[in-house]
């Protein structure tokens, strides 16, 4: 027996956040309410008011939340079926073959903004016009680009810096491409290779490295559904401990970095200790980890000797 749509916006919202709560969804008010927003082309906010309000509903828009909500009950990122996710100031489109960006790399992101901000800039020349190549100004590297939300966090908030986003995965690369072209960042430039053997032309250049790795053990399958089922492999697990990928951007950075520069990185709440060891085994200065806001582990800084 097929139910009747309901006819107001308070109607389908609340029958959606009865779907998602039965279906397990964490925030499922919000999340209910970001469908239904999505579907109707309005904030949060304006949601809220038409459902206080009783505003009603058309029968077209009531079918298509319906079948909005039907994919995120079965644990469907809800970005991938928006196609879209917040970062920062940034929104990225993202989807199948990409990993979505997390609030917590926003926190993460910003060691690198201040690094690149530290840099201390030349003064322009009296005609600049005349001076060949690029602007000075810090280079920066996004090891495992994905999505492109860190690069391109950098290049929207530091300008003046040149930044690199190396991505491997061509699935993922499609959203890379089209994230870089979207945000109109003319400083920020993707890159199509492996993280390994990445820009050598700017070895002993950059001054800031990035990576969120994939450092999850193979053996740890992830409990989230959305994250199981629906992220990339090749963005979540790094080899037997977690850390394959880990000692390749420790390489890399070591490589492109010039003395001093700052080295970034993300991995999982109970991997600091043995990444610092390994930082420090390679050579890296200044080792220290950052916790999130929720107390928890969540970055590593280094500085190359």
């Amino acid at each position: 027996m097929t139910l009747p749509q309901p006819s107001t916006v308070s109607g389908a919202l609340e029958g959606a956040v009865s779907q998602l709560t039965l279906a397990g969804v964490p925030n499922a008010r919000v999340d209910a309410e970001l469908l239904v927003g999505h579907v109707l082309g309005l904030t949060r906010g304006a949601v809220q008011s038409k459902a206080i309000t009783d505003a009603s509903l058309d029968a077209a828009h009531a079918a298509t939340i319906a079948e909005l909500v039907d994919r995120r009950a079965a644990r469907e990122p809800l970005q991938h079926i928006t196609g879209r996710a917040p970062f920062r100031s940034l929104e990225l489109a993202v989807g199948p073959g990409v990993f979505v960006p997390r609030p917590e790399t926003e926190q993460v992101v910003q060691f690198a903004i201040d690094a690149l901000r530290a840099v201390a800039v030349p003064e322009p020349t009296p005609a600049p016009e005349l001076v060949e190549g690029p602007p000075a100004g810090p280079i920066a590297v996004d090891l495992g680009t994905g999505s492109g939300a860190i690069a391109l966090a950098m290049a929207t908030e530091v300008p003046h810096a040149r930044v690199y986003g190396v991505e491997v995965s061509p699935l993922a690369f499609v959203w890379t491409k089209q994230n870089f072209r979207e945000s109109g960042a003319t400083n920020a430039t993707p890159i199509f290779t492996d993280l390994a053997i990445a820009l050598p032309e700017l070895n002993g250049t950059v001054s800031v490295v990035i990576s969120n790795p994939p450092y999850i053990p193979r053996a740890a399958i992830p409990r989230d559904p959305e994250v199981r089922l629906f992220d990339p492999e090749i963005a979540l697990y790094g080899g037997d401990d977690g850390l394959d990928v880990v000692h390749q951007v420790s390489a890399t950075g070591l490589r492109l970095l010039h003395s001093g520069g700052t080295l970034v990185m993300e991995h999982g709440e109970l991997q600091a200790a043995e990444i610092a060891e390994l930082l420090r085994a390679d050579g890296w200065l200044a080792v220290a980890s950052h916790p999130d806001l929720l107390g928890r582990d969540r970055a590593t800084t280094a500085l190359r000797p």
